[in-house]
């Protein structure tokens, strides 16, 4: 019986091994992963703000922006957390400021004149 703490003591210290040099060669798939976890942080991060400053129906309005046009509703969903963060949001955001936000932040429509000769 006292060979086995002897055989775990091997077969971890080869596994440590092992796992050092993984890491050695893979350098940079553990910065990608480091990065990839920061990034989920993030966004965790601005959906608990996001919950926290925005109403049910607000944010459903926002989630259906986000879904028809995608890089729009990233772009109202940073200026919302923006805000937030620089306390110059009183309150929750409702529907109507919503509203209101999305039309202010909107691009400009562009108008064609076809003449036809």
């Amino acid at each position: 019986m006292s060979e086995q703490p002897d055989e775990l003591d091997e077969l971890r210290q080869k596994r440590l091994e092992e796992l050092q040099e993984r890491t050695e060669q893979g350098e940079g798939t553990g910065d990608a992963a480091a990065q990839e976890a920061a990034q989920q942080q993030a966004e965790a991060q601005k959906q608990a703000l996001l919950r926290q400053f925005l109403t049910d129906e607000a944010r459903k309005r926002l989630n259906t922006v986000k879904m028809s046009k995608p890089s729009f509703g990233e772009q109202v969903e940073n200026q919302v957390v923006a805000l937030a963060q620089s306390g110059r949001l009183q309150g929750r955001v409702d529907d109507a400021q919503m509203k209101q936000l999305l039309t202010e932040l909107q691009p400009e429509k562009k108008s064609f004149d076809i003449k036809r000769r």
